[in-house]
């Protein structure tokens, strides 16, 4: 892999643009790329990574594991970079794990106007797991609508045995909010448990659509009417189940501001996105 610069960028401010899924292969054209600009004297470089790989790493949870997120944030301070900007990190205590300045954006203001033009008269918001109750409860909050949580128990890791769901569905509309998508597993599964507790209907919003091995199949034959993502990470396969909304003017606001030396967190609740 060779990168070149073709452009003079000494004293600029960089902005690289992309996110790291997949093959490890773009988290190195990454590091490259900051590190061509760093030896070509730019002024100040700025990482904009939508989705930001291995983040659900960030802890040794059993003996002689790596803690991914920690590792790719070693590197990337190491290559040079100034600034990280990202989006829905799995856990936000992973900007801890930078020394540099972390622009943290939330998916909400790219999800909320869309949830706004609808129906929500008979709405709950939903999480599948413990873990993602704060996420939900923020949109549950914004909308004044109840929340139900899904406590799932796995066996295997990316295998859910059973979901119990804890509060009151039937007759409701449910969206269920989460951060990643990956098999799809324990979304189907608590698609089904809140189907079977009387739910009229099942939908999701999700950040990013890692979407690994059945993940579509299991999406097709799921009760799920509607799942609705971002393109931090762009679809394997299309879905007539499956809608996605840009992240382009969140992130292109986002770096103005930073550009301009303007507040972030004006983003989320500036009335032009919604």
């Amino acid at each position: 892999m060779q990168i070149i610069i073709n452009e003079s960028v000494r004293g600029a401010y960089v902005f690289f643009i992309t996110s790291t899924f997949g093959s490890a292969d773009n988290i190195m054209e990454l590091l490259l790329m900051i590190d061509s600009a760093k030896r070509a004297s730019a002024g100040y470089i700025t990482a904009v990574i939508p989705y930001f790989g291995y983040a659900r790493q960030d802890r040794k949870d059993k003996p002689r594991v790596p803690i991914s997120a920690k590792l790719v944030a070693n590197l990337l301070q190491a290559s040079g970079v100034n600034r990280i900007m990202t989006m829905d990190l799995h856990a936000e205590q992973i900007q801890g794990f930078f020394d540099i300045p972390v622009d943290h954006l939330k998916s909400e203001a790219i999800f909320i106007p869309y949830l706004a033009k609808m129906n929500l008269d008979n709405v709950t918001f939903a999480s599948p797991d413990v873990g993602g109750v704060k996420r939900a409860r923020s949109y549950a909050k914004y909308f004044q609508r109840d929340l139900v949580i899904c406590d799932k128990e796995r066996i295997i890791a990316n295998e859910v045995a059973a979901i119990t769901v804890i509060g009151e569905v039937a007759g409701k509309d449910v969206i269920l909010v989460d951060d990643i998508i990956d098999t799809a597993g324990t979304l189907c599964k608590a698609a089904d448990a809140l189907m079977e507790k009387g739910a009229n209907s099942v939908r999701a919003i999700l950040t990013h659509p890692v979407l690994s091995g059945k993940a579509y199949e299991n999406i097709e034959k799921s009760r799920i009417m509607e799942i609705i993502v971002t393109d931090s990470i762009p679809l394997r396969e299309k879905s007539d189940k499956i809608k996605v909304l840009s992240s382009a003017k969140l992130f292109a606001r986002a770096i103005r501001n930073t550009h301009e030396y303007k507040s972030i967190a004006a983003l989320f609740v500036d009335k032009e996105m919604q």
